[in-house]
């Protein structure tokens, strides 16, 4: 038997190259992306712990097989990304697919294919990247229903004011008062139904391209939740809820953007009213620690869905519900508005029992005029 005798140096590149393999697979089982490595024929060498819960595979049955048995992809016959690679007509490729699980489930994927090598520059295999975006084609399609129903629905508010404008114009004289108030009282309900709308969709607007401005200056969240306070009570009331207002301490003044945190807690009060049942209390509190103030807006309504949750300030994420629940623009902005001001925004819920928004804003000021 004949020994193998390395010299110092030998074994320090050895141990360094075992270290870099250690890291290098400690990085890849850590991505949250579904990575998978093939050999020159196709065959997988790797695969880490998203590819499993992407797949449905674990690393044992899918390791030596063909990639294409494993992700059974809408390019595998048609184009295959690492055909493209390993016939070194593009370095990488990236694209939009499908794959199919092992539960026969076919699921959207951004992918990335790349090649290979080893130290002298070989190909050997190719690696594909690739994360689940079933999430974000939902949501486009969202986006693309929403924005029909929120056309529709301008249009049938401006359908309802240009019916009663025109009875008023026509017949005015000849309607008794209380029926022309009634009239323009549903016209005035059309209205705001149509600023609001309005509002929510320039506010996103401008959160979308970066250009929603805020303009600090001295104010008191104490008034503005007295106004809130007052403005609504006749709303709850006329739907048989109780609002109340607790605020034993008053609170520092604070620079912040008026304006914007009034529509912060109109969007959260009209929520609450939206998703309160009869006789349930929808209460404002308010509280100020070292650091912070603390709003909280807490109602006895429906409650949101546990699966809602993470995504419940997402633009465009409508509730699990079956009945429709608004455009998913309001809290988008409710939290943009409260990030722009150094703060955050957090919900607890219980389906049927209600839910608490909680508005957390630094006494600390911060500069005027921010734009974000």
């Amino acid at each position: 038997m004949k020994a193998v005798v390395q010299s110092p140096d030998a074994a320090r590149g050895d141990k360094e190259d075992l270290q870099d393999l250690i890291f290098y697979r400690f990085v890849i089982d850590s991505l949250p992306v579904a990575i998978v490595a093939v050999s020159s024929d196709l065959k997988i060498t790797g695969f880490n712990p998203w590819a499993e819960a992407v797949t449905g595979y674990s690393a044992k049955e899918a390791m030596g097989r063909y990639c294409g048995e494993i992700l059974q992809g809408g390019m595998c016959n048609i184009d295959c990304p690492l055909r493209t690679v390993l016939n070194r007509q593009k370095p990488i490729v990236r694209l939009e697919t499908t794959i199919r699980n092992k539960y026969g489930e076919t699921m959207p994927v951004r992918m990335n294919t790349a090649g290979l090598f080893d130290n002298h520059g070989k190909l050997i295999g190719g690696l594909e990247a690739f994360q689940d975006i079933s999430y974000l084609k939902a949501l486009e399609r969202e986006k693309a229903n929403i924005i029909s129903m929120i056309a529709h629905d301008m249009k049938s508010s401006l359908v309802v004011i240009g019916g009663f404008v025109l009875r008023l114009l026509n017949k005015g004289a000849d309607i008794a008062k209380k029926k022309q108030q009634e009239y323009l009282e549903i016209i005035k309900n059309e209205e705001n139904k149509l600023e609001s709308l309005v509002h929510d969709f320039l506010e996103f607007s401008h959160l979308q391209s970066g250009t929603l401005k805020l303009n600090f200056s001295a104010t008191s969240l104490d008034e503005i939740l007295l106004e809130l306070f007052e403005a609504y009570q006749p709303a709850f009331l006329q739907h048989g809820l109780r609002l109340e207002l607790k605020n034993e301490e008053p609170l520092p003044i604070i620079e912040a953007d008026c304006d914007r945190l009034r529509r912060v807690f109109t969007n959260l009060l009209d929520n609450a009213l939206k998703f309160s049942k009869q006789k349930g209390a929808i209460t404002i509190t308010t509280e100020a620690t070292d650091q912070d103030i603390i709003v909280r807006v807490i109602d006895e309504g429906t409650g949101i869905d546990p699966r809602d949750i993470p995504y419940i300030f997402d633009s465009f994420h409508r509730g699990h519900k079956g009945k429709r629940q608004g455009y998913g623009l309001g809290l988008a902005v409710v939290k943009t508005i409260v990030e722009g001001h150094g703060g955050r925004i957090l919900v607890k819920s219980e389906l049927d029992k209600g839910s608490v928004f909680s508005v957390v804003l630094p006494k600390g000021s911060l500069k005027n005029n921010f734009t974000f």
